[in-house]
């Protein structure tokens, strides 16, 4: 193994790993009143490691010459892909935070250092070509998420998904660590690749439990059903910009985990696993909508939402082809941008005291008093109800045409059927803001760069995102082919 070409092919790694020691550093001495300044330079960090992580996509890198430490890590164009949505949210719930804690009182140097080294956890997650690297990175994104969720020390709700998202996630742990300890035991090897020369001559009973295991606790991690339980709770206790966190790029990072976990490690076994997802992805589908329907706080109705979208992400991996992979990383695209958007709209959404205004009902004929946020929540709702010309429906539509070259026209039928109940709790939202009479709540004045950003998201979401199709489809396809290669 060439020592130099590991060390050169882990730079956004090697980047976020000094960055965050020396932030952690600069917040010991310089103490909260320098939290300003460890954001910026740890958004600064984030965009580095970016550059370093996007000539790999770029330049379609896969195969042994991106692999790094004897297999430990895989720095392909499918990771490098994922890299670069996890940073792009980590630098967006870095940007959003400070006027939010500020509000609070609660602003702290460690929340950009809690950040960096999530992000650092999730890209190595992404990157993992061995049950260890993946336990580990992990592992180092759970630790820094569990501090986040209850990050609002005096807030009662904080403290509580803090609490529930550390005693499901630690059960959830230890149900995934479960299952890659019979895989190990009945594989003899903890490398992904190894793992699927050893499963050719078939999958023997240990060797299933485990593939069941670890797909529950992966599962847990995407918040499909029925491992969303902590989902909702989690949602409305944390502070927005740590909901906006996980909302994006750690539902990116556990997505593309899971991706390579199921396409490269086990993607000779597709038929004991296929069914599995196709019975997450429509159970997520119905109940992620259903649940919606009757919520009253918008960011419980986000978290069904994104339980809901799960279940269409899926419906790519269960095609199992690269048209699918492709598919759910065009989705998973699409949907950081409808996400950072909806979550921006509800950060902006604040009474004249500066109190955030979660309850839908309050958001009664916002078109009227607030035609901006007004517009801005309906792109978003659109969007992600996936209806045309929002962008929305397009990363519907190759989900599901991916499904149905891979022979699965009934899950594909099915899903677009149960898409059509998503659609009642989205124009829910949009029916009280333009129909019903003004409730006059939302009066706080919105940040520059919140607004600046909900404008960015809300073109991308808008029909003029239809102009990325082409390149980003490319990028897609360049990322999902990695996980294609013949090990």
């Amino acid at each position: 193994m060439d020592w130099s070409q590991s060390l050169r092919l882990i730079a956004p790694e090697e980047t976020l790993s000094i960055a965050g020691l020396i932030l952690l550093l600069v917040a010991a001495w310089g103490g909260d009143k320098a939290s300003r300044l460890i954001s910026i330079l740890a958004v600064a960090a984030l965009v580095a490691a970016g550059a370093f992580a996007a000539p790999a996509l770029c330049g379609g890198a896969m195969g042994p010459d991106a692999t790094a430490f004897f297999g430990q890590i895989h720095a392909d164009a499918f990771a490098s892909f994922a890299k670069i949505l996890i940073y792009i949210s980590a630098a967006v719930a870095l940007i959003v935070a400070p006027s939010f804690f500020e509000r609070a009182g609660a602003m702290r140097a460690e929340y950009p250092v809690l950040i960096v080294f999530a992000a650092l956890g999730m890209g190595i997650m992404v990157s993992a070509g061995d049950l260890m690297s993946l336990y580990i990175g992990l592992e180092m994104n759970s630790l820094a998420a569990y501090v986040l969720a209850s990050f609002l020390r005096t807030d009662g709700r904080s403290a509580e998904a803090g609490l529930k998202y550390f005693v499901l996630g630690a059960l959830a742990s230890g149900i995934l660590l479960f299952g890659m300890s019979l895989t190990y035991g009945f594989t003899g090897t903890t490398s992904f690749e190894g793992i699927h020369d050893a499963l050719q001559g078939g999958l023997s009973h240990g060797a299933l439990f485990g593939l069941v295991f670890m797909l529950a606790g992966l599962a847990f991690k995407i918040s499909a059903v029925p491992f969303h339980m902590w989902t909702p709770d989690v949602y409305e206790g944390a502070p927005t910009p740590v909901t906006t966190f996980f909302a994006t790029a750690a539902k990116v990072a556990a997505v593309c985990l899971t991706m390579r976990v199921m396409l490269v490690a086990f993607g000779g076994q597709q038929a004991a696993w296929q069914q599995i997802v196709i019975f997450l992805a429509l159970a997520s589908i119905v109940i992620g909508a259903l649940g919606a329907i009757g919520q009253s706080n918008i960011k419980r109705l986000m978290a069904y939402s994104s339980i809901n979208n799960v279940g269409f992400i899926l419906v790519g991996l269960a095609a199992a082809t690269p048209q699918g992979a492709s598919a759910m990383l065009f989705y998973l695209a699409i949907y950081i941008a409808m996400s950072i958007g909806g979550f921006l709209v509800i950060l902006m959404m604040r009474d004249e005291a500066g109190n955030p205004v979660e309850e839908i009902s309050n958001f009664a004929g916002l078109s009227r008093t607030r035609p901006g946020l007004a517009l801005g929540m309906l792109c978003v709702m659109f969007s992600l109800a996936g209806i045309p010309p929002f962008f929305g429906f397009w990363s519907k539509l190759l989900v599901f045409n991916a499904a149905v070259n891979a022979g699965l026209m009934p899950l594909a039928f099915i899903g677009f059927a149960a898409s059509v109940i998503g659609a009642f709790y989205y124009l829910k939202v949009v029916k009280v803001m333009y129909f019903d009479e003004p409730a006059d709540v939302v009066k706080g004045e919105s940040d520059f760069w919140h607004k600046a950003m909900l404008v960015v998201a809300c073109l991308v979401m808008s029909p003029l995102g239809y102009f990325l199709t082409k390149w980003l489809g490319s990028l897609t396809q360049t990322a999902a082919s990695a996980l294609f290669i013949a090990p």
